[in-house]
This record gives C-alpha cells, structure tokens and sequence, in this order.
C-alpha cells in the first residue's frame, strides 16, 4: 500500500508548493514542477517512479489536453493555421540547427548531434496550457496560435524522427506508413468528432446510471488517446482532439464543470511532479558546461523560431514573443523521443540524464516567462 502513502505526499506538496509558488507571484504550476525535483529521486527521494504514478500522471496529462480542448475556439483555431503552422516551422528549424551545431561543437558525431536538434525541437505544451489557464489567457489569440502549433509540432517532429531512424540505424521504418496513419488518425478525428461523437453523448446522457455525461465524457477522451497512440500520434493530441468535439456539443459545460474537480484534485498534481522525477543528480557534475550550453540554446532557439514564425504571419513583435515563450517547454514530448533515441543508439548513454536535466529546466523556465510577458494583460473574455 505504499502508493497510496505515495499519493498523498504528492497531492499534499503540490497544493502548498502551488500556494508558495502564487504568494511568490509565479503561476502555481512552477511550484508543482519544483516540488516534484524535491521529493523525487534527486533530492528527497520520498517519491519514485512506479507503474502507479505513470498510470496517474498519464491521465493526469490526458486530461489537461482535455480540458484545452474543450476551451478552444474552433473557429478561431482554423483562423490562425497559418500562423500556427509557421510557428510549429519556425521553432523546428533554429532548434535543429542549434541543437546540431551545440552537439558538434561539444564533441557529438553528426548523428548524434542532429539526433539533439531534434529533441530540442520537440513542444510539449501541456505545461503552457496550464500558465495559460491560471494567467486568464486560454482562449486568447496567443494560445490558440501555440495550441494549433503543438498539433503541427508533433506531426513534423514524428515524422523527422521516422526519417532519422531509417537512414540512421538499422530499424526499417516505412515513412510512407508514418504519413499514411498521420493522414488516417486526423482523418478519423474530422469525421468522429463531426458526426459520432455528438451521437454518442446524446445515446450515453440519458443512462439512469450516476454521472452518466461526464463517464462519456471519459470514454471519448481515452478512446481518442488509445486511437492516437495507436496511430503513432502523441496521445495528449487525441485528448486534446476528443476535448474540442465534445465543445461542440450541448454537454460542453457539464463535462467541463464536474470532471476538472476530479483532475485537478488528484491526477494533474501527479503529472506536475512525474516531471519532476526523471531528474537526478548522480554523474552530471562534469556536464555542467553542456547543460548550460544545451539549455540555452533551447530556450533562445524555441522562443526566436516560433516567435519568428508568428511575426511573420502577422503578429506584433509583443504577441510574437509570447507565443514563442508558450512553445519553450519540451515536457513530456521531449523525454519520450529521448528514451526513443537512447534505445536507437542516437543518444549516447553519457549524455542521457544531462538531457533530461536540460529537458526540465525548459519546463520549469516557461511558467516565469509566460508570467512575466502576460503580467501586463487582463484576462481574455
């Protein structure tokens, strides 16, 4: 029963770290990153990874896209494609070629430093929803433009990865079936959130069960997230894909109201501080230059690129930025494509734990930042 002792350690620390963390003028979000490097494996050592805390975390996360989706503005997130997709470009190239040279310059062969580039040009923004969210800036033009951008990010970067590994090492990997399941899972998303998904909520509502709506609600999240995994698409883009079919429905409120009790109160906390746990201390002493270098060019490469990108497509120099600091935190993303490229052979062993250090402390680096440019803004209607 030691999850459960587990579970209440997590729960308790993130609710007064969030509150440290406000009281300090930082979005809460920052407070829960932090405490999760505390109690986690590097310092503490109170919490550990286990199969338990994955299964919380993941839903934690799949219900954090959820709830993005179910707050965003359809019509406003077909109006901005072009700037999201140029944004999603922007931050792919500088940091591919930040992370290449970066990788070289310290002493990487070529495919492992163009392995780096393409890590580092991973998004996660599941982190930034939520600054977003505690900041009143959900529905704004900014993070409606980060959000499509996420979508674009992840299918470039899957498909980069597909390509680097059939040239690069000895697994056979079809780009062609890649692409072909891409255009199959959105495909499916078009046609189930237009006409099945209304017909399921309206079939499942009526149940005489308790919390009928928002159990559909949960089924269509966890199916979108199975089928996207399944496809080779990150499972947050499925929930995050199941949270705004369901925003088109007459159920949007219920679901919303009732369910985001139950995430914030005990799965999202889990997410915030499973983070947290991937980093340790042991043996990066004598890395600290390459961490140092690596992150900077992360966070320079991201925010300059994707902020580029916005400018580019209309945006002030103001906005620009803003969604470029909304695409620094690489996240979940990033950790994932890491333990890939370890696996691979792509990613020396030495450099593993550095990375995920780097990977964290552009996690940690975007909540502050995110502050910082929006503390001027009232909150989007």
């Amino acid at each position: 029963m030691e999850w459960l002792l587990q579970l209440l350690i997590i729960i308790l620390s993130t609710k007064i770290a969030g509150d440290i963390a406000v009281r300090l003028g930082q979005p809460s979000v920052l407070g829960k990153l932090i405490i999760g490097v505390v109690i986690g494996p590097a310092l503490l050592g109170w919490i550990q990874p286990s199969e338990v805390v994955t299964a919380f975390s993941t839903i934690g996360v799949l219900l954090l896209m959820f709830f993005a989706g179910l707050e965003t503005d359809l019509k406003e997130l077909n109006h901005n494609r072009n700037a999201s997709l140029a944004v999603a470009i922007g931050g792919i190239m500088l940091p591919m070629g930040g992370g290449y040279l970066t990788g070289v310059a310290l002493g990487m062969d070529s495919s492992h430093a163009l392995f780096l580039g393409l890590l580092i040009s991973a998004t996660s923004v599941s982190i930034s929803v939520q600054t977003f969210k505690e900041l009143g800036q959900l529905k704004s033009k900014e993070s409606t433009t980060v959000l499509g951008a996420a979508l674009a990010d992840d299918i470039i970067v899957v498909i980069c990865l597909a390509v680097m590994m059939s040239f690069l090492t000895s697994e056979e990997i079809s780009l062609s079936m890649v692409i072909v399941k891409k255009v199959i899972f959105f495909a499916l998303v078009i046609f189930l959130g237009w006409k099945v998904v209304p017909w399921v909520m309206r079939r499942l509502a009526p149940l005489r069960v308790t919390e009928a709506v928002i159990s559909a609600g949960i089924v269509i999240c966890l199916f979108f997230s199975y089928m996207a995994e399944y496809l080779g698409v990150a499972g947050i883009i499925g929930a995050f894909a199941a949270g705004v079919a369901i925003s088109q429905t007459e159920f949007k409120q219920v679901v919303e109201q009732k369910l985001e009790p139950i995430a914030y109160a005990v799965f999202v906390p889990v997410f915030f501080v499973s983070i947290g746990l991937s980093v340790t201390f042991v043996g990066i002493a004598n890395q600290l230059i390459f961490i140092a270098c690596l992150t900077i060019v992360s966070v320079l490469t991201k925010l300059l690129g994707s902020g580029l990108g916005a400018k580019l497509t209309g945006f002030n120099w103001y906005s620009s930025f803003v969604i470029g600091a909304g695409m620094v935190s690489r996240g979940e993303v990033a950790l994932i494509i890491a333990a890939i490229g370890l696996e691979a052979g792509l990613l020396n062993a030495t450099y593993f734990t550095s990375v995920v250090v780097v990977i964290i402390l552009t996690t940690l680096v975007t909540p502050p930042l995110l502050k910082y440019l929006l503390k001027d803004v009232k909150p989007a209607s």
